[in-house]
This record gives structure tokens, sequence and C-alpha cells, in this order.
């Protein structure tokens, strides 16, 4: 059977299920209990279980079986004369070629928030202003640098020729990279340009709490008129030592008047913690005092908090401290999201090995 959808083109054959964009690109494949999903750089990642979840980044040899595959699949069963034409121009090199997103990305995505995984994300700044954070390495490949507007917009036009008509299964703007809203005036012809590149569509980013504070209410109620609709704030924990030993700048209580400004300024709000940071020294003390605080914060149905479960990177220097880490860190989660509904606030799981742009 097929789906003709404005978005996409998906093919349901009993234990197959193929998605294309209106680029007609593989988007998501199932087959028999393996879900390959391609990023826009063309590499096709496989999630699958063998007692728990596992995924893996397939090599170029097994991305381009499975397009060929693929590709076969729909040249039996697609039958919509222009969803095929769409389809089947593609070659199963093509499809892995990286060259298109390129052009139109310096670096890679590192990481998004879980709902903005379908957005248009676009690259104000390169890096992090900070970069010092103990447990990331996420920017650690690249220097903070902010576009010029001409350059700024040149970017958007190789991310809109990149997209295409694939650009239908996206919603929203994601302005990237690590703190793109940490800059101050030079952030605004940034949402300008994208104001008139993707009219009407709300427009997220991060920020941290150590720059949000230095802004006046005024700034964030201007952004708010510009398209700025939900603020991330990787908060990680409410418990000061540990974000000290995170070497995370600022307070966590610094969350209070930051995102009462941010609320008052008409923004949603993103709430980002990591469960598990801190290992068994720190599980009470990171589970008591992040769920007091995040008890006074005013938040709403229509902001989030994100749990994410801490994966531990080798290379970072978090990983010398030596941490025990939680013995079970799945039912860890499972109590912070008891203890988060009890509060009245949505929960959500934010798992950074499941990120894909």
């Amino acid at each position: 059977m097929e789906l003709l959808r404005p978005e996409a083109t998906v093919l349901s054959l009993g234990d197959r299920v193929l998605s294309f964009d209106r680029e007609g690109r593989l988007y998501h494949y199932f087959r028999e209990g393996e879900t390959f999903k391609r990023a826009l750089d063309g590499s096709l990642h496989l999630r699958y279980r063998e007692g728990e979840r596992r995924r893996k980044r397939l090599a170029p040899e097994e991305a381009l079986g499975v397009y060929r595959e693929v590709l076969a699949l729909a040249e039996a069963h697609l039958r919509d004369e222009r969803r095929r034409e769409e389809v089947l121009r593609w070659t199963p090199e093509g499809l892995l070629d990286p060259t298109p997103y390129r052009r139109a990305y310096a670096w890679p995505i590192s990481i998004l928030p879980p709902d903005a995984y379908l957005s248009v994300v676009l690259q104000a700044t390169t890096g992090c202003t900070w970069n010092r954070c103990a447990f990331c390495s996420f920017y650690q490949d690249r220097p903070f640098q902010k576009r010029g507007p001409e350059a700024f917009r040149e970017h958007i036009q190789a991310v809109l020729a990149l997209l295409g008509r694939g650009r239908l299964l996206r919603r929203g703007v994601f302005l990237a990279d690590g703190n793109a809203l940490a800059l101050s005036e030079p952030l605004l012809p940034f949402l300008e340009l994208v104001r008139a590149h993707f009219p009407g569509e709300p427009v997220m980013g991060f920020l941290d709490l150590f720059t949000g504070l230095k802004k006046a209410p005024s700034w964030w109620e201007r952004l708010g008129d510009l398209g700025l609709r939900r603020v991330y704030l990787g908060l990680e924990t409410g418990h000061a030592p540990l974000l000290a030993l995170l070497q995370k700048p600022g307070h966590p209580k610094e969350a209070l008047p930051l995102v009462r400004t941010l609320k008052r300024a008409g923004l949603s709000v993103g709430v980002i913690l990591m469960v598990g940071v801190g290992g068994r020294p720190f599980r009470e003390a990171h589970f008591r005092e992040s769920l007091a605080l995040l008890s006074e914060l005013p938040l709403g149905p229509e902001d989030l908090v994100y749990l994410s479960p801490f994966q531990e990177d080798p290379h970072t220097p978090y990983a010398r401290l030596g941490l025990p880490p939680l013995e079970d860190l799945e039912g860890e989660l499972k109590a912070w999201v008891r203890a988060l509904r009890a509060l009245g606030l949505k929960a959500g799981r934010y798992d950074i090995r499941e990120f894909l742009y």
C-alpha cells in the first residue's frame, strides 16, 4: 500500500515500511524489527534490539546495500508516476554522497532537543561560547564563531537547496550551534533573515544561565516579536556543588529569575537535566535539589522538562574523575519521571544517542 502524503511518500509492505521525503530521498525504513534512518549527510543508522536497544552507524558498503534494497522495493511497488520519478531518480551512491550536506553545513549538527529533531537547523554560530563543561564533547572540534549577516543569508540558501521539497517534512527553525542565543545585537539581523525565509515558523535555540541573566526582560520580548518561541536551558542539576564539578558557570538558583523573565516575555522553556550525572556519590543530592528547584520554576503546560540519561564520554575531564555510575540508570529515570509528574510537570526523555539530523 502506498500513502501519498503532501510531505512524504510511504510504502507499507507488510513487515516492511519505507518513507521518502518529497525530494525522493529515503528517510525511514522499517524491516522485520530493524529501523534504518538516513541522515541528511547520507549516512545510514540502524536501531535494533538485542536484549537492550542498540544503535550503530552503518559502514558505507553496508549502507549502499540497504539503499539498493530500498530502491528495488520502490521500483517494484510504487505505482504513482510522480512519486516514482521522485524516488527512482536517486542511485545508492547519490543517497550516500555527503557533498550536498557539506555545502550547507561547515560543521556537523552535534545535538538538538528531541522536539526539534525535525526542525530546520541554521548555524548562526558554530561552536559554543563556553565550551569548557567537563562532561561535554559536542563542540570540541570547532572554535566559536558567528557568521556575518551576508554569510548567514548564503548559509540559509545552501540549506534550502539541500532540503529542497524535503523541507515539507520539517517544522520550525533551530538556531544553532550550542549557544547562539548568547549573541546580543548581532542576533537581530539573523532573526530577520529567518523570518523572511521561513515566515511564520517558530524559532528555537539553546541558552545558558549565565548569558541569559545578563539580558533585560525587554530583550526577550523583542526576540519573541521576531519569532523566537522556545528557549532550552541546559540546567543539568539543581545541586550547586555538582554543577561546579561539571565546570558549568552559574548557580542553579539563577534559573529562577531567568525562567520568570522568559515566561513573562511569552516564551516557552525546555529545561534539561542529566539523570545519573555525578554517579552514586551525588545521586541523592542531585535528585532532591533538582526537584526542589523545579518545583519553584513557573513552568506551565507548554513547557518541557527533559531528562537525559547521562552518557559518560571517556575523552572528557568528567571521565577522569572516576565517579562510580548508578547501577540502574533506567530505574532512576523512572523515579525522576514519577516525581516530575507528581509536580504536575511535563517530562520527556532526551537520549543523546538517538539524535540524528
